[in-house]
Parts: structure tokens; C-alpha cells; sequence
């Protein structure tokens, strides 16, 4: 099953999101939060997240979906220090929160690492708004 990594600045931020789409997808899956720094403090660190993706691993691919601007820096970084290391992780350009729980549910299908990928990445096409029913 193909493993997702939630990278936030802020490890409670991180460990929500996670929570909630294990519960939405009903999944006993590979979703790891790899939020704040080491200490607790508000940060990103590519060390952390590099581990993350390693353990959320198990040969299908691993889609990483990242808050902010530095923290996808950090998620790059992470990828480059797995290099070598056989693993196929992609990062998802996509709202982390939606991003999530969609790439969960489609992981859950036991779809590939490119549908997990486009599942994320059209979530930011889901309109809120309930005057028109959900419709841009």
C-alpha cells in the first residue's frame, strides 16, 4: 500500500491530520506525521521527514504532502537524502488537509502511486461552498 507522509510546522497540526484521515479512510495503513521539530518547537526538519518516508515505505511509493513554503523545502531535501535508496517518493502539490485525506482514501483502494498522487492534487479543486452545492 502505498505509504503518506504529512509534513507540517507544527507536530500537533501534523498528528491531526493524520488522525483524521486514518479515521475517513479506515485505514490500518502507512500514514506517518512528520510535523515540528525534534524538540516540539515549530519547525521542519528533512531528517525527520527522510525517516518518516522510510517507515511509511513498504515498496509501493510514499506521497508527501507538505504545509509551507520552507516545510516543502524540507520534504525536497528529505527526497535527496533518500537517494539511492530505492524508494519512490513523489510530493504532492496539494492542500495538505484535503490532499490528505483523499490520497488516504485512494491508498485505502489500494491504488497505485500516481493515482494516490492525482487524488491529492485535485483535491484543491473541491469547492466549499454550499450556496451552490458544491460547485465552483
Amino acid at each position: 500500500m502505498v505509504g503518506i507522509v504529512i509534513v507540517s510546522h507544527s507536530r500537533k497540526i501534523a498528528e491531526g491530520i493524520q488522525e483524521l484521515a486514518e479515521q475517513v479512510a479506515a485505514s490500518s495503513g502507512r500514514i506517518l506525521a512528520a510535523g515540528g521539530l525534534e524538540d516540539g518547537e515549530i519547525g521542519t526538519d528533512a531528517v525527520r521527514i527522510s525517516d518518516a518516508i522510510r517507515a511509511a515505505d513498504d515498496g509501493d511509493g510514499v506521497a508527501v504532502l507538505a504545509d509551507l513554503g520552507s516545510g516543502i523545502m524540507s520534504a525536497e531535501t528529505a527526497v535527496e537524502l533518500l537517494d539511492g535508496e530505492g524508494i519512490d517518493v513523489r510530493l504532492a502539490d496539494a492542500p495538505v488537509v484535503e490532499g490528505a485525506i483523499a490520497a488516504a482514501v485512494e491508498a485505502a483502494c489500494g491504488s497505485g502511486i500516481a493515482e494516490v498522487i492525482r487524488a491529492a492534487e485535485e483535491a484543491r479543486f473541491v469547492s466549499k461552498n454550499i450556496e451552490t452545492g458544491g460547485r465552483p
